[in-house]
């Protein structure tokens, strides 16, 4: 069975610092693109970033650059989302995906994770 688990989700002051990892089983890792996305309360999903297989690429929606990174670790299994400078706007639930580059940008994804509440106060 396919499954990605986020954790590092919490409760953050604006301006502050905070890390989501996703741990990936039952797939080829180094096979996916991996993707972060959220969905805001009331709101739709929306991407956030995306990192190839390699690492060689990423990119980001608009509101998150200069603020959020994106990595992996292959030889962990982990996708990692390093967001700083936090504002109340971010709040949201945070979800991991595996896919294509192409697809993940698109908001589109073959395995979702369950996501994690990441809430910045004023």
């Amino acid at each position: 069975q396919v499954q990605l688990v986020e954790s590092g989700g919490g409760l953050v002051q604006a301006g502050g610092p905070l890390r989501l990892s996703c741990a990936a089983s039952g797939l080829k890792f180094s096979d996916y693109a991996m993707g972060w996305f959220r969905r805001a309360p009331g709101k739709e999903r929306e991407f956030v970033a995306v990192i190839t297989w390699s690492s060689d690429y990423s990119y980001y929606r608009n509101s998150v650059k200069g603020r959020f990174t994106i990595s992996r670790d292959n030889a962990e299994n982990t996708v990692y989302l390093q967001m700083n400078s936090l504002k109340p706007e971010d709040t949201a639930v945070y979800y991991c995906a595996a896919g294509t580059v192409a697809g993940l940008q698109l908001n589109r994804a073959d395995y979702w994770g369950q996501g994690t509440q990441v809430t910045v106060s004023p």
